[in-house]
């Protein structure tokens, strides 16, 4: 399959460079135009200031410093050779996903295998959702769930990543415990990096945002836009795919042969590699454009300073000659196609909203609840310090806060989307669910400072502690419930506008995009580069609207379940010192509570921070009765070509069906199923056990019952007879052959029975001392037919340690791990004499007596 991608996507590399090129060209002359923009509005709102109302919750600048996410081992598949390897996955503060061999490897920050943004991407648990997206790649080819999988998942808990155009990722869990918070950590990780350009750049930014939006209006698209995330580079490779996508897909598309499962595959590597090499190149052209622009700045700086007022007046008097022509055809579309749904709008976004953002608020509740019965129980501030380690990164905690999460996705604006153009609510969903985070962090954030400063100094008990925690959890909830009235507010006026303004531009537009380049003339040409006419258009819009979503904003307030306050009621001066607590360094508590010895719950190295440990956000996952899983394995399943069309699936089972020849395998397979899997990852217990002839039934691979020593019963699973083969000539083995010969004689050994009948029964029965000769060309047979047998079984132990999970009985003493992998005994390790362990077949073990011997024979 790799030589006829290779083919397409040779093909297509003409055709996406020459349309990056273009795309890039057209977005960086608009972006050069907006970035004089965007830096005159940055100067004037440095010069007149104004703001939002102060927020009554303290805010923290880094949050996740010295901080990871979460970390584990998941189940990777490879495309390469169609395996399932185990990987040990590290999520650090930046939300990239980073995947290394070990976690040895990480340890020791070497580099990692791979690292996924997860900018774009969807989470997804089943390979039902996922089928129904890739099914929309190709136009006119679907593949029905029943009629094969796509990649076949080594157990029943998947985990997929998937990208319209990128690559996509497959994961899988043993249990359904660990999926659930593997998917959360992943939406987690899709929500930050979707989260939008950093407002802390006052020009590239908005210079950004207003290029982007303008050119894709130019081309007819208006709303909300689902690939506005990344970083620009990102959004630049998207907006490149937007239409290279299509055309590509047409052209290569018709011409992919084979089934239809390869069909897709195909097409897919074709687009992850093109869509790899279009991101490369915006990298490097939207550099160099910012670079460009960065230039300029100190020259237009000068200008602005010197000239504002005169500038503010030419635009002021070009912003009413436009308005006098906008605004009657304004009120006319905005009476008749806006007003009637704005409530119906406000209640669709209000309701789902306020239910998550007092979600959040009431897990926050609960985690006090809980630190302050935990402190009256006993412990004092030890162990009110260990809970406010926990509490402290409540906010970035996906799993606490995932129900708060599932609140707001039951957003749906079904029947308002068409209408607007508004292509889905994610863009809604995922700003709110940030903003929820930002107010847990800052409702904890402030708790952490109000406590700390209530403890300093004091000596409490465990009821002078509760009662703290129950008066700063009062003051803080109070703020709370101000600060998030006030974001709520904020973002439903930010929603409507974007669902409205996109839906009267494209209606506007067209009526007076003739008329607006006169305009042009009025303006002065040294200032024409900080007043454009296309700028003074939309706001104009946006004056014209922005009354009635105010109007509508401050009625819902009025409402009692929104839980809003209304914009009369302002808390001044409740706290006027607390602000001055957010100036200090955050609380460790750990250092000043309980005396730093302790190592943070999760704390892991890595990141190039070799002096310190990294405190991780989420816990470990801890599967109950089963041990930690080994960090090389490898699960092989079947390649596509396997997989059946659909008119093929009647015809393998009528084939399945039919009697198959048995053959010797001459390697064991990779595990495919979770009982494989569990087998291999379930810890091992060696147990040295006297057995009897009774018992001997009981010592092979199954389950059953075992009596041990003390005469209790235990009930074990997957029993495996292992034997140490010592060296032949053993100076014990040579020293006292007959007590070897009396303990055979003394347990009725059946292998000795076996050994005798099958190779020197009629050598050793009916002779007498005459024939010492004979039976000593018996015991010879018998050892080479034993060394025959051990040579056989030896080769088809030693695989390829890339194709099987590690065997769970495995000597610690033993020598050459290499960065904790396994290594496989080789035949070197048996010719130099080393004692190994083999798994064998308790019915296959032969007694080997060394020649000499003559107690067995006089028995």
């Amino acid at each position: 399959q790799f030589p006829v991608c290779f083919q397409h996507l040779v093909e297509s590399m003409p055709c996406s460079e020459a349309r990056t090129r273009q795309v890039t060209g057209e977005f960086g002359h608009v972006y050069e135009q907006q970035y004089a923009v965007a830096l005159f509005n940055s100067v004037r709102f440095e010069i007149e200031g104004g703001g939002a109302p102060q927020s009554q919750l303290l805010h923290r600048k880094n949050p996740l410093e010295d901080r990871s996410i979460f970390s584990g081992g998941l189940f990777q598949y490879l495309e390469e050779n169609k395996r399932w390897r185990n990987r040990f996955v590290f999520v650090a503060d930046t939300y990239n996903i980073s995947f290394y061999e070990n976690k040895m490897a990480h340890e020791r920050s070497l580099r990692p295998k791979g690292t996924i943004n997860c900018a774009g991407y969807k989470a997804l648990t089943s390979m039902e959702e996922y089928l129904e997206l890739i099914n929309t790649s190709l136009p006119g080819i679907k593949a029905k769930v029943g009629s094969g999988q796509f990649v076949k998942c080594a157990t029943q808990f998947p985990l997929i990543l998937w990208h319209p155009y990128a690559r996509h990722h497959y994961f899988c869990v043993l249990t359904e415990k660990e999926q659930k918070k593997w998917h959360a950590v992943l939406q987690d990780c899709v929500r930050h990096s979707n989260n939008g350009l950093s407002e802390e750049c006052r020009v590239q930014t908005p210079a950004f945002t207003d290029a982007m939006r303008l050119h894709r209006q130019a081309q007819g698209h208006y709303g909300t836009w689902d690939m506005m995330c990344g970083g620009p580079p990102q959004i630049l490779a998207n907006l490149v795919m937007e239409t290279l996508h299509p055309e590509l897909r047409s052209l290569i598309g018709p011409r992919l042969k084979g089934k239809i499962q390869q069909r897709q595959r195909n097409w897919m590597l074709i687009s992850a590699a093109v869509y790899k090499q279009v991101l490369s190149q915006t990298q490097a052209q939207y550099e160099a454009l910012v670079q460009a622009c960065e230039v300029q700045t100190s020259r237009l700086d000068t200008v602005l300073r010197t000239d504002m007022d005169q500038i503010i007046t030419s635009k002021e008097h070009v912003s009413g000659k436009i308005r006098a022509l906008v605004l009657p055809r304004a009120g006319q579309l905005l009476r008749g196609s806006v007003q009637p749904f704005l409530s119906s709008i406000l209640e669709a976004l209000m309701e789902p909203t306020s239910r998550g953002f007092s979600e959040v608020r009431d897990v926050f509740f609960r985690e006090l609840v809980e630190v302050s019965k935990n402190t009256l129980n006993g412990g004092g501030k030890d162990k009110l310090a260990e809970h406010m380690e926990k509490i402290s990164m409540l906010a970035f905690h996906p799993v606490k806060m995932q129900s708060c999460y599932e609140k707001v996705e039951q957003l749906n604006l079904e029947g308002l989307q068409q209408r607007f153009d508004v292509s889905s609510p994610s863009v809604f969903i995922q700003r709110a669910q940030i903003l929820m985070r930002e107010q847990m962090d800052n409702a904890v954030y402030t708790f952490e400072h109000l406590l700390h400063q209530s403890l300093e100094g004091k000596v409490q008990g465990g009821e002078d502690l509760c009662k703290t925690i129950h008066c700063c959890q009062d003051r803080v909830l109070k703020k709370y419930d101000y600060d998030s009235s006030t974001v709520r507010k904020k973002f439903f006026k930010e929603a409507l506008l974007q669902i409205i303004i996109p839906y009267m531009l494209k209606q506007l537009s067209p009526s007076f995009h003739l008329d607006l380049p006169r305009f042009q003339e009025l303006i002065f040409e040294d200032f024409s580069q900080f007043i454009l006419v296309e700028n003074v258009f939309e706001e104009v819009v946006l004056q014209s609207v922005t009354k009635d979503i105010m109007m509508a904003v401050k009625e819902a307030a009025v409402q009692k379940k929104h839980n809003l306050y209304r914009d009369s009621m302002i808390l001044t001066n409740s706290d006027p010192n607390l602000h001055l607590l957010g100036e200090n360094p955050s609380v460790d508590w750990a250092t000043q509570f309980r005396g730093g010895n302790e190592e943070p719950e999760g704390a892991l190295g890595g990141g190039g921070q070799s002096s310190r440990r990294r405190r991780q956000v989420v816990s470990m996952i801890q599967l109950d009765e089963m041990g930690p899983l080994p960090y090389e394995s490898c699960l092989e399943v079947p390649g596509v070509d396997f997989i059946p069309e659909e008119g093929e699936i009647e015809e393998v089972e009528v084939k399945a069906q039919e009697p198959k020849e048995q053959k010797t395998p001459t390697e064991p397979d990779s595990p495919d199923s979770v009982q494989e899997i569990c087998y291999h990852s379930k810890p091992a217990v060696e147990m040295m056990v006297s057995a009897s002839e009774e018992d001997l039934a009981v010592l092979t691979n199954g389950t059953g019952t075992l009596t041990l020593e003390d005469g209790k019963e235990e009930e074990v699973t997957l029993i495996t007879t292992v034997v140490e083969e010592m060296h032949r000539k053993s100076p014990q083995w040579m020293s006292a052959p007959q007590e070897v010969n009396e303990q055979l004689v003394e347990t009725g050994s059946p292998y000795q029975e076996a050994g005798l009948q099958e190779k020197g029964e009629a050598a050793i029965e009916g002779k007498g001392e005459e024939d010492e000769a004979a039976i000593k060309n018996a015991i010879q047979e018998i050892e080479i037919a034993v060394q025959e047998e051990d040579g056989e079984r030896i080769t088809e132990c030693a695989v390829d340690s890339d194709a099987e999970l590690a065997p769970p009985l495995v000597d610690s003493r033993s020598s050459g791990h290499d960065d904790g992998g396994f290594q496989p005994p080789t035949n070197e390790a048996l010719n130099e004499g080393k004692a190994q362990r083999t798994l064998v077949d308790p019915g296959e073990v032969v007694v080997v007596l060394e020649p000499g011997d003559t107690a067995l024979h006089n028995e």
